[in-house]
């Protein structure tokens, strides 16, 4: 009487039936990027093998390498093997090896130590007038806008276009003794200068203000750089805190100005006696009585006029040996020393 109406059993598919449409895509797909990606695999096995080998970006650089080996290089590797034989620089004298005897001289000579010491006043001069005044000569062209700006910062840096020769020639025009501007003016004050270049301590004096004067617009040149990559926005950001204009400058100006002063600092380490060196040659020749000599000027009077090539070069490698020294250890604390806008 009763129908007994049974639920419709779902067929689970089979798993042939699920397995071989996926599988019939699979090869489909598989044919058809074997098909249309056939040179892919030798691309990819060239790729894996490595690079290939160039020579062209080197022959760019080679005239410079070449220049830099043959002036350089080959100079410093002739020097350090002079230093270790005692020749008076002329063909028909052959050199005579004394092993280290000479840096032994070298070290012991009471010219040295006076050089040196002169050296050391020279670079803590510079420090003054290469570091320090270029900051605050910078500070204040910031408060220069417009076209004046540019004409103040021009006007400080002609001094550093001017050849040394040309600039010892002037200096001492003015500071002559008989004719001289700067003594007359002097002498219209009341004040007797004399020869500045022929005392011993107005002379050193003399030609630290000349160095000085000529590397100032260099100094402000590099801080103005310096000043330039500093963002505004930490300036105006201190001032709606309430910092004032001093604050500013110490704590924030300063400190990220860090870097452009480090390499003002080794600047002014490794070059202050290549920076004298043509105006005490020129103006007081070492004198009087060696108070203006520094070290580069003393191994061109070892070389060139005592003709003792084998002590020059004995002072010139201890000198290059102790000036990349500093090099070395200044450039491993610029890092510490120096704060960036990061």
């Amino acid at each position: 009487m009763f129908t007994e109406v049974l639920p419709q059993q779902q067929v689970a598919p089979r798993p042939e039936a699920a397995t071989a449409e996926p599988g019939i895509a699979e090869s489909g797909i598989a044919e058809s990027r074997t098909a249309t990606d056939a040179p892919r695999p030798a691309k990819q096995k060239s790729r894996r093998t490595g690079r290939s080998f160039s020579i062209v970006p080197y022959l760019y650089v080679l005239p410079a390498v070449a220049l830099l080996l043959l002036w350089t290089y080959l100079p410093l590797a002739q020097t350090f093997e002079l230093s270790f034989y005692d020749w008076n620089l002329l063909p028909t004298k052959a050199k005579e090896p004394v092993g280290l005897e000479n840096y032994a001289t070298v070290l012991t000579l009471p010219e040295m130590q006076q050089a040196l010491g002169n050296t050391v006043l020279y670079i803590g001069a510079f420090f003054l007038l290469s570091v320090a005044l270029p900051v605050i000569f910078a500070l204040l062209s910031k408060r220069v806008s417009g076209r004046a700006k540019t004409i103040y910062q021009a006007l400080i840096f002609v001094p550093y276009l001017v050849t040394p020769v040309a600039t010892s020639a002037i200096w001492r025009w003015l500071f002559a003794e008989e004719g001289g501007t700067i003594p007359a003016v002097a002498h219209f004050f009341g004040i007797d200068m004399g020869n500045v270049f022929r005392e011993p301590g107005a002379s050193m004096i003399a030609v630290m203000v000349i160095v000085g004067w000529q590397l100032l617009g260099f100094g402000v040149l590099v801080v103005s750089a310096g000043l330039s990559g500093i963002s505004p926005d930490y300036e105006h950001a201190a001032g709606v805190d309430g910092a004032r204009r001093w604050q500013i400058t110490s704590r924030i100006t300063l400190p990220l100005l860090s870097p452009s002063l480090v390499f003002l600092s080794l600047m002014t380490i490794l070059l202050s006696a290549q920076w004298t060196f043509p105006m005490i040659d020129i103006i007081t020749q070492g004198g009087p009585s060696g108070s203006s000599t520094n070290i580069y000027y003393l191994l061109y009077e070892f070389g060139f006029k005592n003709f003792d090539a084998g002590i020059s070069a004995a002072a010139g490698v201890l000198f290059f040996i102790g000036f990349g020294l500093i090099a070395l250890v200044f450039v491993e604390l610029s890092e510490k020393l120096s704060f960036h806008d990061n």
